[in-house]
């Protein structure tokens, strides 16, 4: 077996790092949003807005918890959870950070509404290779044969 390189960061980087793997799926992103709507969820009412099993709901609940994006309150048999505002408020300095960072002229910007999808029709792949069938007559020389013989 070969030998792990660990590299040693600084302790806000290691936390934007748990913060953003937490929220590399796109349940916990779900989770998150419906906290934020409604802070003080179980995982029951989660589990009725999001069509997933409860043991998944529970996993991905998980996952928030460790990276500290939510916050657990028991009240009974009943488990609370809440946005970590804390967290959420780092995560959004860094980003701002970052962005404020980075020149992005007009011209190269793009978003859904300016990006402009082609309808490509069945076999229009075929078109860019520029396939030539030798086997198979196109329908101008077939109608061309159809002529001369009539």
């Amino acid at each position: 077996m070969g030998i792990t390189k660990h590299l040693n960061f600084d302790k806000e980087t290691e936390e934007i790092g748990k913060i953003c793997k937490a929220l590399g799926h796109a349940t916990r992103i779900q989770i998150m949003t419906l906290l934020w709507k409604r802070n003080n969820r179980t995982c029951g009412e989660i589990v009725e807005l999001i069509p997933l099993a409860q043991s998944t709901i529970s996993k991905h609940l998980l996952e928030l918890k460790k990276a500290n994006l939510v916050t657990v309150q028991y009240d009974g048999k009943k488990t609370i959870y809440s946005v970590g505002v804390d967290n959420i408020n780092a995560l959004k300095k860094y980003f701002s950070s970052y962005l404020s960072t980075i020149e992005i002229s007009e011209e190269n910007k793009e978003t859904v509404l300016t990006t402009k999808h082609k309808v490509q029709s069945r076999n229009s792949h075929l078109k860019k290779y520029n396939y030539q069938f030798s086997h198979k007559k196109s329908k101008e020389k077939t109608e061309g044969i159809a002529e001369k013989l009539t």
